[in-house]
């Protein structure tokens, strides 16, 4: 199962690499929803 894992990662290098970035960005994007309402709240 180990050579199996190994075996796709290294087929899938460059889609891994962009799956990762998609990922960063919802996180920030989610993050940046979730402070967003914080800043009315001041004015």
């Amino acid at each position: 199962m180990i050579h199996q894992i190994k075996t796709a990662a290294a087929r899938s290098q460059e889609t891994l690499l962009g799956d990762a970035v998609g990922a960063a960005a919802l996180m920030v994007i989610l993050m940046g929803c979730l402070y967003f309402p914080g800043l009315s709240q001041g004015f």
